[in-house]
Formats: C-alpha cells, sequence, structure tokens
C-alpha cells in the first residue's frame, strides 16, 4: 500500500508518497506478515510540524497526522486515505517526541529529598565529591531506580532516552520493556574521586587503567546495537574527564568510529574538574579534549558550563566556545541540577550563535524533561549578559531538532512523512493549557507533565491516557523508597566524616516530638 502526505515547502503544502516497509511473503515457511496498521489523528486542534522551507517547526492548527506502523504517512489538511483506527484530534495537540540527551537514571531517583539542598561550598558548592558518592543503590535499587525514571520521562513526553550508566544485570531488557526509544551509554573510567577532609578531591586509579570497565562498556554497546527490538541504539560513554586516562579516551573514540556510534563525556561541569585540569595539563578541560582529539561532530560534551569565558573563571584565554564550534561538538544541557549548586551555563543562546549545538537532558531528578525546557529557556535569560529572551521555541527546537542531530538522526525529533512515529498528544482542553493562545508556550511554562495525555514510540502507545503502559510506575516508587533506606543505613560507612545521611542532608524543617 502506498499512502500520500503532505510536507510543507515553499510556503504551500506539496504532495508526496511514503511506501510502508513491508516483510516479503515467503508462503513455504507457513509465516503470515504483521499486520501494520494506520492510525489516523483528525482535525488535532494543534500539530507542530515539520517546515522543509524553513528547516524548523511550525503550527498546524485543525490539521491530520497518520501513522503506519513505526512511520508518520501524512501531515497536513484533509487525508483521504484508509484509517483503522481514528482518534478525534480536537482537543488535542499534537508533538514530536521529545530527545533527552543526558540521563542517569540508575541512582539519581533515590537522591529525591537528598541531594536537593546539597552542595559544599568548599568544593565549588558541587554535590560531587561528598554527597553522590554516599547514596549507593544496591541490584535491586538500580532497576527500581530506573524504572521510576523510565515512567517519569515518558509522562513528561521523552520519546528517545540517552541512558548514562554503569553496566548492570537486565538494563537493556529493562530499557526496551519500557517502550522508549534508548540509547544505552554505559559509562566507563579509569578512577574514582573521592575526599579525606571535605575540601581537598584525590583520585583512586584503577591498576588496569580502566581496561576492566571499558570491556564491559563495550560488551554492552554491542548487546544494544543487536537488539531484537529495533528500537536500541548506543554510544560511548567515558564518564569524565578527570577520571579517565588518555588512553581510555583514544580507545572509546576508537571504537565509537568504528562501530560509527556518538560519544558523550562529562567535561567543563565543575570548578574542581576545571582546577584539577589546568593543574595537570595548563590548559582548560576543553582545550586539552581538542589536544586530544577528542572533540569532533559525533561528540557530545555533557555540561560544557566552564569553559574560559565563564565569569567564575579567571584564565589566560576566551577560546573554549570556538574551539567546540570550530570542531563541531554538540552539548548536553541540564540546567536543574547545576541551578541547584547555585551555577549557570552562560549563556544558550551565546553557545547557539557559536554554532554549538545543544540538547536538552534531565540528568538527574525530577526527570521531568518539559520543567527541564522552562529552566532552560528561564535560566537563559538570567545568564544572558544583553536583555533578551531565551524563547520556547528555541528551547522547544534543543529538545527535538537539538538531540536528534546529536544522534545522527533525521528520523526523530520532527513530524514528517518517513520520520519515526514518536509524538505526544497533549490534552488541549487540560484547564492548565488555558488561554490556549500559542500550545508550546502554554505547556512548557505553565502545564508541563499535567496536560500531556498519550505518547507513542515507534507507533506503540506507551503512555495512555496518562498512565505508563509497560512499567508499574508505583510499585517501582515503592522499592525505591525501600533502596534508599537500605542506601542510607550505609552513609556513615562511605562518608569522609561518618555523618549520618539526617547529618549530611537535614529535612527542610525540624522533626518535634
Amino acid at each position: 500500500m502506498i499512502a500520500s502526505g503532505l510536507s510543507l515547502a515553499h510556503g504551500r503544502e506539496v504532495a508526496f508518497c511514503w511506501r510502508a516497509a513491508r516483510v516479503p511473503s515467503f508462503p513455504h515457511l507457513h509465516e503470515e506478515p504483521p499486520v501494520v496498521s494506520t492510525i489516523l489523528i483528525k482535525n488535532a486542534a494543534w500539530i507542530v510540524a515539520w517546515d522543509a522551507e524553513t528547516g524548523g517547526h511550525c503550527y498546524l492548527a485543525d490539521a491530520d497526522i497518520a501513522f503506519e506502523g513505526d512511520r508518520v504517512t501524512f501531515v497536513g489538511h484533509g487525508y483521504g486515505g484508509r484509517a483503522d483506527q481514528e482518534i478525534d484530534g480536537s482537543g488535542l495537540c499534537v508533538l514530536p517526541g521529545l530527545i533527552d540527551i543526558h540521563s542517569h537514571p540508575m541512582s539519581e531517583p533515590m537522591a529525591k529529598g537528598f541531594g536537593d539542598d546539597a552542595g559544599n561550598p568548599s568544593l565549588g558548592l558541587s554535590g560531587l565529591y561528598d554527597y553522590m558518592p554516599v547514596l549507593n543503590p544496591d541490584a535491586a535499587g538500580m532497576r527500581a531506580c530506573a524504572e521510576v525514571a523510565y515512567c517519569e520521562l515518558l509522562l513528561s513526553g521523552v520519546t528517545t532516552l540517552v541512558d548514562l550508566s554503569v553496566p548492570y544485570d537486565g538494563w537493556i531488557e529493562l530499557f526496551a520493556q519500557s517502550g522508549l526509544r534508548g540509547c544505552v551509554a554505559p559509562m566507563n573510567r579509569s578512577a574514582r574521586w573521592f575526599t579525606r577532609n571535605g575540601h581537598v578531591v584525590e583520585y583512586a586509579w584503577a591498576e588496569d587503567g580502566g581496561r576492566a570497565a571499558f570491556q564491559a562498556a563495550l560488551d554492552v554497546v554491542d548487546q544494544a546495537l543487536n537488539h531484537r527490538s529495533g528500537r536500541m541504539s548506543a554510544m560511548m560513554t567515558p564518564s569524565q574527564i578527570d577520571t579517565c586516562t588518555p588512553d581510555l579516551l583514544r580507545d572509546n573514540l576508537a571504537a565509537a568510529r568504528e562501530r560509527d556510534i556518538p560519544l558523550q563525556i562529562h567535561a567543563a561541569q565543575s570548578m574542581v574538574e576545571f582546577a584539577e585540569i589546568t593543574r595537570r595539563h595548563g590548559v582548560t578541560p576543553i582545550q586539552w579534549l581538542d589536544s586530544q582529539g577528542i572533540l569532533g561532530p559525533s561528540t557530545i560534551v555533557a555540561h560544557a558550563i566552564f569553559l574560559d569565558s565563564h565569569s567564575w573563571i579567571r584564565w589566560g584565554t576566551a577560546e573554549d566556545l570556538g574551539r567546540l564550534a570550530d570542531s563541531g561538538s554538540g552539548v548536553a544541557h541540564c540546567p536543574n541540577v547545576f541551578v541547584r549548586h547555585g551555577m549557570l551555563l552562560e549563556h544558550f543562546r551565546a553557545y547557539r550563535r557559536a554554532g554549538v549545538t545543544l540538547g536538552i537532558g534531565t540528568d538527574t531528578f525530577p526527570h521531568n524533561m518539559l520543567e527541564e525546557m522552562r529552566l532552560a529557556a528561564q535560566l537563559g535569560r538570567v545568564a544572558s549578559p544583553q536583555l533578551e529572551i531565551v524563547s520556547t521555541a528555541e528551547v522547544f527546537e534543543a529538545a527535538t531538532l537539538g538531540g536528534a542531530r546529536l544522534l545522527g538522526r533525521e528520523d526523530i525529533g520532527r513530524l514528517t512523512v518517513g520520520a519515526k512515529a514518536d509524538l505526544l498528544l497533549v490534552d488541549a482542553e487540560h484547564p492548565a493549557m488555558k488561554p490556549l493562545r500559542d500550545p508550546l508556550r502554554s505547556l512548557i511554562n505553565s502545564a508541563a507533565d499535567r496536560a500531556v495525555k498519550h505518547v507513542y514510540v515507534d507507533g506503540e502507545r506507551v503512555v495512555d491516557d496518562g498512565r505508563v503502559v509497560n512499567l508499574d510506575y508505583a510499585a517501582a516508587a515503592e522499592a525505591v523508597s525501600q533502596a534508599r533506606l537500605r542506601a542510607e543505613a550505609k552513609v556513615p560507612e562511605l562518608d569522609w566524616a561518618g555523618r549520618q545521611a539526617s547529618e549530611l542532608s537535614p529535612l527542610s524543617l525540624p522533626l518535634k516530638n
């Protein structure tokens, strides 16, 4: 069957076709080809569609969108083809699925309520060095944390997720079960950081230079790339610039190039790291990555906040942003976890103007992509040295097209014929969306996940009327609570000063008897 479709080009709608992929028939095998149904969303109040002329998103009002199997077959007005299922779109806004380019599902949900106000002034206000290492999930806790994060991301409209985790049993299968389009990013490193006194960070280096961790990561990457779901991809992820030897970085890069997949690394994420890299090498973190050949069109730098142009930095150059742009490297921008500790990327629009592709990531709790996007817009205005507005449209582009570019894909992050059927349906009648003058502004700046009604990935509904279809959110959340109690009991053994969890992170208000 050939399904007709419309695309926006040269200021008008132009008809063209998408032929859905079919499995060939082999009667002698006595197997029936899979049934591929067409779903039509008719007369949607609003559709955020792809405009081929401008190379960006645009609005369509009172329009139709159809998808057959895992592909969009029509976007426009007046769909005339067949439909196996028709959805009344009059009370719906249809958006391309969001792409979370950087998140840590296996551990971060457990830090909710613990790391919110945490930050050590003696370590640049970061929570990385004496808070993060002491609250560790056990095996059951890792799975529960990941399940909670997957649920929260789906409920906030994420359809593609880059999951930066340490490999654990059952990771890929749980990821696939969620229904998300998954990019597995197994972290590997040569050292772990620690502090003995709360103001000096030290590094414990593995005798093998991180070879075992690298091999474990490679095994997971190759499993993901060959996964039967067809929704799994992968990237190489040397954990942090300061915890990897040059050899480990080069090996990760070679593995990424051999497999034609991206590489992502945490860099320029703290004042401690900036000081450590300049002490070791005499250049900034970004300059050192560049000198090692790590920067490039397939490299994503996670955070990239503390460049040599940042107001907290006093350094003899101002070239980091230009090096990122000239190399074609992208940046994973995760504002929430940093503003929690008083840190800001300076500034969103400057990176865009320089030509750096920005994607949006949730990083840590809450795993809510829409709230992360709101923060990106608001903080981008605060951090700018000029009086200017970082627009909702710019942030939405980063969370869709930006993420797709960083993953090297043109079939996600947009709604056009031939793209993957990854989309979210927003309740246009939800009170928090009204008055509905501008759907994206209402959703991102006001309603957020409260108005997300349905989510589709590969044409399959994975959120149904605000409920995650394939995972048990409530049960997973309870399992995280139990894992948290087990982890808190071990905090004094891991904290450099032997403190209880209640001392490290007191309750917001005193508990009265």
